[in-house]
């Protein structure tokens, strides 16, 4: 006869269940999405659908078919909107991204190092800014956008890539700022002295002595910048055309109540999720090696 559990051995039944249940949480609607994308659209919709099918990838060649190097046979006409999108999220998520390090680390370095009047105050809001809502900014964005922001009668940034960029690099930029202060702060004075001592300017002392210090900053700050870019519906929604429109944007456009392919839905889905987690994956790797770089076997 077996002795009863005792109060620990309940503690970690208890946590081991719930630590499953968070992870069937997490993990059941990915896997949904990942089958439902491997099937046909007769399946997906059939009342006798199971778990065991017949895997395709004929949605993933639907939503590709204007990057792929052959056309799929089942695809009569090419619908380029899905491929499209996901350029353009692409180049809007990796650009936004790249100038928002860019002008950061260079103001976050400014407040840090140089001492000027209302120092304090210029930190302060910079998180500040962070904290409104980009619902609060739709309306005065689309309107100065729209009408501001033109150059003649045809050329505005609204509906262009330019102009969600120069969105996503404002309402990013407070929060990178913030974020690499204090990476900058870490950063010993003596180094950049024995720099300048050396020989070096401050745009050397900068790029040779803090920014490969700063990695792991630069690397978290780029992968809360990316995924914002990446995934942000509401601004895209209001300021982008036809043919700049990025993935969330177009996946909620596709929904109507005559025709909805889940397939194809579910594979750009599935597209849409790989991008980020290779980003974070990467950069990762840079904020492993940052933590790690100065570590000795005692």
């Amino acid at each position: 006869m077996s002795a009863p559990a005792t109060n620990e051995q309940r503690a970690n039944i208890f946590f081991y269940g719930f630590l499953i249940a968070l992870v069937v949480i997490s993990l059941g609607p990915i896997v949904l999405m990942l089958l439902t994308s491997l099937r046909l659209k007769v399946d997906i919709v059939s009342d006798t659908a199971s778990l065991i099918f017949l895997p395709t990838m004929r949605n993933y060649e639907t939503v590709l078919c204007n990057v792929l190097w052959y056309t799929p046979q089942h695809v009569d006409y090419c619908n380029p909107t899905f491929g499209r999108a996901l350029g353009n999220s692409l180049f809007v998520a990796t650009v936004s991204t790249g100038i928002t390090l860019v002008f950061g680390c260079m103001a976050a370095y400014g407040i840090v190092r140089f001492r000027f009047l209302g120092r304090g105050t210029v930190s302060l809001t910079t998180l500040l800014m962070r904290m409104v809502p980009p619902a609060v900014l739709l309306v005065p964005v689309f309107g100065i956008w729209s009408f501001n922001f033109c150059f003649g009668e045809d050329a505005c940034l609204a509906g262009t890539h330019s102009g969600i960029i120069l969105i996503y690099v404002a309402m990013n930029l407070p929060f990178v700022i913030w974020i690499l202060q204090n990476f900058i702060k870490q950063v010993p004075i003596q180094l950049e002295e024995a720099a300048k001592m050396d020989g070096a300017n401050a745009f050397q002392v900068f790029f040779l002595v803090v920014l490969p210090v700063i990695k792991p900053g630069l690397a978290a700050a780029a992968i809360f910048t990316f995924r914002i870019a990446w995934n942000e519906f509401l601004l895209a929604n209001a300021l982008l055309d036809r043919s700049t429109r990025t993935v969330p944007v177009t996946l909620v456009n596709s929904l109507t109540e005559h025709d909805i392919d889940w397939g194809v839905i579910m594979a750009t889905g599935m597209l849409l999720a790989i991008p980020p987690i290779i980003f974070t994956f990467i950069a990762s790797r840079q904020i492993i090696t940052g933590m790690t770089a100065g570590a000795v076997k005692g």
